[in-house]
């Protein structure tokens, strides 16, 4: 996508913030989707976005963040605010590139299901039939004195179970019972330890937290299925998404592997967390991996990934290009948890109370129990590093925002922004 710089409102941040769909209407070419000037959004609502924005901003909540949200096919709200790099006194622009950390699963989920349609990726095949290390998994058992004993698991881990975190291939990082001390933190720091080969081993090694397709748990489910893919396509997972993807929808700003020449672009973090007081930075914005991991890898913009949400509303295609078709795109966003299995989706965050999960999205059930507003059916998937993103069928839209907020700060971004853009509809 070509950079975008209209200086807009200043908000005293001693910086321009810059521009919305208004002041780009004069070059509709540089946006992602066709401008709709604010349509479907009142401007005191507008407003109260922008005045959000700033007051993280000065307040050292957040170092900046590129907002865009379609409605109804069209792009409502498209700014950058803040800094790309405050501690370079760098400006935010609505060409920057983020870590999407998590968002990641989302496009590596889509990925999967382009194999799906072709028949080459069964989702209650065992993922033995492409990583034979998997064949006979155990699953761990703490006794009274607590240490760890294992059992036979009675089911195989299937392509379903990867794909709505049924597998019980935990992430380290997010408990500290014996079973998590045995896994990598978390999807990332895995890959810069890690090439394909030996993280499927070492997965496959250790003993499960859950039997498989009986409770939600997030882990390294969809990182097993990026390597699957990349088996069966005999390619890497970022020529996957590319050829399936990335050029279909037209994201140009999306990879796993920045250029050098686009590196200037890449959004830093605050230099301490604003909510411990402590040193924060992201590691993979130095550091490389060893593989292309489907769980947490992938970098992009909010206008690339803005039009991959509006292809996922609009069932599968944009301009014309079709990614998956429109039932494959109601299968992946329906609820997949039955009754039989735990879902365990509501602890990730207050946010997620009254979710079930599909296949690499989180998909409400019921409205009103979660923290955070929307309608029975909308779709979500956030980024730990800050990034995120739904998409609400039944008001047409599609919300991404990108910012480097790695800390907890983040979770109440989430709730805010939520209820900023809810806020700011006309009806």
């Amino acid at each position: 996508m070509k950079r975008v710089r209209v200086i807009g409102l200043a908000f005293g941040l001693g910086i321009g913030l810059l521009s919305g769909v208004n002041a780009l209407a004069a070059d509709a070419s540089k946006a992602p989707l066709p401008l709709s000037s604010g349509s479907g959004f009142n401007q005191e609502g507008l407003k109260k976005i922008d005045a959000f924005f700033a007051d993280q901003i000065a307040n050292n909540q957040l170092p900046g963040a590129v907002l865009a949200v379609a409605k109804n096919g069209k792009l409502a709200i498209f700014k950058p605010y803040g800094y790309l790099d405050k501690a370079n006194n760098k400006t935010m622009t609505t060409d920057a590139v983020f870590n999407l950390a998590s968002m990641t699963k989302v496009m590596a989920s889509v990925g999967a299901l382009t194999f799906y349609e072709e028949g080459k990726l069964p989702l209650n095949a065992p993922i033995s039939n492409w990583l034979p290390q998997f064949k006979d998994m155990k699953v761990g058992k703490v006794d009274a004195d607590g240490n760890l004993t294992t059992v036979p698991a009675k089911n195989p881990i299937t392509v379903q179970d990867l794909m709505r975190h049924t597998n019980g291939l935990t992430y380290g990082g997010r408990g500290s019972t014996p079973v998590h001390k045995l896994y990598p933190a978390g999807s990332a720091p895995a890959a810069m330890q890690y090439n394909a080969t030996e993280f499927v081993d070492k997965l496959a090694s250790n003993a499960l937290l859950y039997e498989p397709g009986t409770a939600w748990d997030y882990g390294f489910g969809i990182d097993v299925l990026g390597i699957i893919e990349e088996k069966i396509s005999g390619k890497s997972l970022g020529s996957v998404l590319q050829e399936r993807v990335w050029n279909k929808v037209g994201m140009p700003s999306t990879t796993f592997d920045v250029a050098e020449k686009d590196r200037a672009r890449l959004a830093q973090p605050l230099p301490v967390d604003p909510m411990t007081g402590k040193s924060q930075k992201v590691d993979i914005l130095t550091q490389k991996v060893k593989f292309d991991c489907g769980g947490s890898c992938a970098f992009s913009t909010a206008g690339d990934y803005v039009r991959f949400g509006q292809m996922l509303l609009n069932g599968g295609s944009l301009d014309g290009k079709r990614v998956l078709g429109p039932q494959t795109v109601a299968f992946m966003t329906a609820n997949h948890l039955n009754k039989d299995i735990k879902n365990n989706v509501g602890l990730t965050e207050p946010g997620r109370v009254g979710y079930g999960f599909g296949l690499g999205v989180a998909v409400r059930m019921e409205r009103g129990l979660s923290a955070i507003n929307g309608n029975v059916g909308d779709f979500t998937w956030n980024g730990a590093n800050g990034t995120i993103f739904w998409v609400d069928p039944k008001e047409q839209m599609v919300v991404v925002m990108m910012a480097v907020a790695p800390g907890e700060i983040r979770k109440v971004h989430r709730e805010k922004l939520n209820a900023l853009i809810y806020g700011a509809l006309d009806k």
